[in-house]
């Protein structure tokens, strides 16, 4: 453990060795051979290649070495915290992002404080200047999420720190490196005579092998800053409708209405309003087209929809999420809006296992059931397969370095709403987030909660179905699975087997049959449902 902690008696050799040459030239007895002229102080030095010749003699420099080892313990605890928060959040640690960026310059921090505690004796002027560079970027990307408002609320107090933190340390690397670099100098002039130039095969090795690990540290920064100009550029893009607190005001969800808010026409009937549940995808990338269509046409009159938790407008939830946990901020959100309509769920493949939950929670305001290609909870296991998680898991933790989203900006133009909500979506830390939590929660709680709104769903609620004919052709137990959900009701309107992908709504058949039957669901009123 030489190379980590100096020896306590590396002083002590020195002293004692310089000791013991004076000792023998100032006692040997004198005789005919002894000489006139006393040799000269040179004599008394070291050579550079002995081990007491060491900066560690410095107390100062110990002590550099002693609270490096200090800051690196607590950064590890940090580190610790920050990786258990991606899976379960702390209680007082909220944070409306995704917590990665936070994790991503926690580990910036912590490999520059085992690059110092490694190479802590052989500092060199090239990791001296890559330190520098980094403290500037460093500098900048703190000012930058500190200016924009958004980055600053979702990034939370946890990020903040985390990036004041790796600047800290990565300033003690500059201080560090230039205090050993001194003592060392002075050390050499005070036992060899000299300050040495040279470097030994090991020497060499350290001081490439930390150059050659700060660099790849300073090209992840460099990224890091990269993505975060594409999010502060992406934060200026206003959202549709407007964002409510939920969750006792711990972060915001994005919900959109259409006009006719409210309205009665001219014999008192109210119409019902039709909620969106989008699919795997956010709305806008994907169902948009039905509502759009819809309404315009006149088939409906009023239509809402929202995001969950990380997706487009939408902050991220705490972890642990599930479905449950969806229909409570969904209706949470939907009070504080003021919307207090019936309502008509339409929603697609697992967006369909939100849409039973809320169904059965809230069922005196549920008019009807349009499930498009939806996922049934037995198949739940391939969303939460480990697999499938770790993959998840291991992209999030990739995400803050925008090794996708950085590229498509600059060479394939995608723009502020392609990042946002469009098809370069899925590369952001948020989505990655969200599906995530789905994936953790999905064999556990979201399954036996999809159970229990099986047995509390109201029997009566009209239910239309929509299913995929290429994906029942190509998966049998899909197509077993699509026929036990068409006895979710005992009020089934249709079921319908259209030529299409999972996203019916990708053709022209698909549209005009889900629009068709949007049709046949707003006829019921309540004397139908009872």
């Amino acid at each position: 453990m030489g190379f980590i902690w100096p020896s306590k008696n590396d002083d002590q050799s020195v002293d004692s060795r310089t000791s013991r040459n004076h000792l023998d030239t100032d006692h040997a007895e004198e005789n005919e051979r002894t000489q006139l002229l006393r040799p000269s102080s040179q004599s008394n030095y070291l050579s550079p290649d002995d081990p007491a010749v060491t900066p560690f003699n410095l107390w100062r420099v110990r002590y550099l070495r002693y609270l490096s080892f200090i800051f690196t313990i607590l950064t590890f605890f940090w580190w610790i915290l920050l990786f258990i928060a991606i899976f379960v959040t702390p209680p007082g640690m909220i944070y409306r992002g995704s917590g990665f960026f936070g994790f991503a310059f926690t580990t910036l921090a912590l490999s520059l404080l085992l690059v110092i505690l490694l190479f802590f004796s052989t500092p060199s002027k090239a990791a001296q200047v890559t330190s520098l560079i980094m403290s500037t970027i460093l500098l900048f990307d703190m000012i930058m999420i500190v200016a924009v408002p958004k980055i600053r609320m979702e990034e939370g107090w946890a990020g903040l720190a985390s990036i004041i933190w790796a600047l800290m340390m990565s300033i003690w690397t500059i201080c560090t490196n230039h205090i050993v670099t001194g003592g060392k100098y002075e050390e050499e002039e005070r036992l060899t005579g000299r300050s040495e130039t040279r470097r030994s095969l090991i020497e060499w090795f350290g001081v490439f092998t930390s150059t050659v690990v700060l660099n790849i540290v300073a090209v992840v920064v460099l990224l890091l800053s990269c993505n975060l100009i594409l999010r502060s550029h992406d934060s200026s893009l206003h959202h549709p409708g407007e964002r409510y607190f939920v969750d006792g005001n711990k972060y915001k969800i994005h919900l959109f209405c259409s006009s006719n808010k409210n309205s009665v026409d001219s014999s008192g009937y109210r119409p019902v309003t039709v909620l969106f549940e989008a699919g795997a995808d956010a709305f806008e990338e994907s169902m948009i087209q039905i509502a759009t269509n819809s309404f315009a046409n006149g088939s409906i009159s009023r239509y809402c929809y929202w995001d969950r938790p990380g997706f487009a407008w939408s902050d991220n939830a705490p972890s642990p999420f599930s479905a449950g946990n969806s229909a409570d901020i969904l209706y949470e959100a939907l009070v504080r809006a003021g919307e207090e309509e019936s309502l008509i769920l339409v929603s697609a493949g697992i967006g369909s296992i939100y849409s039973r939950v809320f169904s059965a929670r809230h069922g005196d305001r549920i008019k009807g059931l349009l499930m498009i290609d939806p996922l049934h909870e037995d198949l739940l296991h391939r969303v939460g397969s480990p697999l499938r998680g770790f993959k998840l898991w291991a992209r999030g933790i990739l995400s803050p370095l925008g090794l996708d989203r950085v590229p498509a900006a600059i060479l394939r133009r995608r723009s502020r709403e392609d990042r946002i909500y469009g098809r370069s979506a899925y590369q952001s830390g948020k989505y990655i987030k969200a599906k995530l939590q789905e994936s953790l929660t999905a064999e556990s709680t979201t399954r036996s909660e999809v159970i229990s709104a099986r047995s509390l769903q109201n029997e009566s609620v009209p239910l239309v179905l929509i299913s995929s004919g290429m994906q029942m052709k190509h998966d049998t137990e899909w197509e077993t699975k699509q026929r036990d959900l068409s006895l979710v009701t005992k009020n089934l309107i249709g079921w319908d087997i259209v030529d299409a992908p999972s996203k019916v709504w990708n053709t022209i058949e698909g549209r005009n049959v889900i629009e068709r039957r949007l049709k046949d669901l707003l006829r019921f009123d309540d004397k139908d449902i009872g």
